[in-house]
Order: structure tokens, then C-alpha cells, then sequence
């Protein structure tokens, strides 16, 4: 219920003072597990993204969004979950595995799992190489990934942080591409890194971006 409540809340005000334009959402299915897969270019991205998809989406989210104190803390900790945010430790020795395990439970359940497979938010708006986790998760549970784009949403939040702006935003998505070709060669990295390199050339024809060949966090480093 206090989903529900928040997402009508949250969708009319997104609707009135950001009046986002929405392609291609009829190509997630209305039931079983789907893997939404797209760009990161700011904070806010994933409010927009399960505001405009009629099932929830369920994400990976750093453990310090709801581990705050006092009542800030026990706010934003209601608001994240309510969000369809589940946290995990990311950051220890296991955090990856701990978050496709995550991942591979909520498709295995039949939900809507959303991620960024660039594994952080773009430095400079170009879109970057993705990391292997989206195809582990396909191969392992056979749910179909749905590419999207966020456009726009980075002149809302630049940087991430700070009060939105009123910009248009159009988040776009794509025909689901299917890799059943490829079950059973979950621990293949060859047949990994071409799974996600075709789910990131789908995103970048969605999104516009331009396309760099390295990882962010290694743009971000630099």
C-alpha cells in the first residue's frame, strides 16, 4: 500500500512538472521476470525509471541508503525500500555476488529487476563499457532483457545531487532481446562479454550516447 501510495504521489507530480515522454514500454511484459537494462547518467534516473513502468522495479542499492540515524534516516530508509530499493553491501570483499544473487532471486520470483550494467553513473554523460553482471543474470535464471534510455535526466539532477530542475525527460525502450541461444554458458567469459556488449549497443541506439570502450570507474579514477 505505501507503495502504491508513493508511486501515485511521485507519478503526478513527475507527470506535472516534468511531463516525461515514454516510448516503448509496452515491451515489458505484464508477468514473469524481465531484466530492465540501461545508461546511468544520474541519482535520480531509477525514481523516473520505476515511475513509468506499471510493474514495480526492484534495484541494487548501496546499504548506507537506509542504515542512516536518527529520523532523516528512518525517512530516507522508508523511502528507498518503498522505492523498490534493496540494499546490500557492495562495497566488502563479496558485494558482487552479493548483488547478483539479489538480482538472481528477484527474477526467479517472476519481478522486474533493474540495472545498470556501466556498474556506476556515467562521469561525463557518454555511455561506458558494461560490466558481465546483466548477462550472468540472463543466462542463469533465461529472463529477457529490455534495454532502455534515460535521456534528459541529467540537465534534472547534474552531477547528481542538488534539487531537480524542470527539464524534458524521455526514458525509451527497447524490442527484449532473448539469449536462450546461450543457456548453460553462464561461465563462459566470451559468451558473457558478447551478451553485454550486445545489451550496451542496443542502449547506446537507444540513449544517442556516444560510446566509450573502458570502464567508468576507471574514467572516474582518471
Amino acid at each position: 500500500m505505501s507503495r502504491i501510495l508513493l508511486k501515485a504521489f511521485l507519478g503526478l507530480l513527475m507527470r506535472v512538472l516534468f511531463r516525461p515522454k515514454v516510448e516503448g514500454v509496452e515491451n515489458i511484459a505484464g508477468t514473469g521476470p524481465v531484466i530492465l537494462a540501461g545508461n546511468h547518467v544520474t541519482f535520480i534516473d531509477s525514481m523516473f525509471l520505476a515511475l513509468v513502468v506499471k510493474r514495480q522495479v526492484l534495484f541494487i542499492a548501496k546499504d548506507e541508503y537506509v542504515t542512516g540515524k536518527g529520523l532523516k534516516g528512518r525517512l530516507m530508509a522508508w523511502f528507498f525500500t518503498t522505492s523498490g530499493m534493496i540494499p546490500v553491501d557492495r562495497d566488502g570483499g563479496h558485494g558482487g555476488v552479493a548483488a547478483l544473487m539479489t538480482g538472481r532471486r528477484v527474477l526467479e520470483e517472476g519481478k522486474v529487476f533493474g540495472i545498470y550494467p556501466e556498474g556506476t553513473r556515467s562521469p561525463d554523460g557518454r555511455l561506458y563499457r558494461g560490466r558481465t553482471g546483466v548477462s550472468r543474470l540472463a543466462l542463469m535464471t533465461g529472463a529477457p532483457v529490455v534495454p532502455f534510455a534515460m535521456i534528459g535526466t541529467d540537465k534534472v539532477q547534474p552531477g547528481g545531487k542538488g534539487l531537480p530542475r524542470i527539464s524534458p525527460v524521455t526514458v525509451r525502450f527497447g524490442a527484449p532481446l532473448d539469449f536462450s541461444r546461450y543457456e548453460g554458458m553462464d561461465r563462459d567469459r566470451y559468451v558473457l562479454r558478447a551478451v553485454t556488449d550486445e545489451v550496451m549497443s542496443e542502449v547506446m541506439r537507444l540513449s544517442g550516447q556516444e560510446y566509450v570502450d573502458m570502464y567508468a570507474t576507471k574514467a572516474k579514477a582518471a
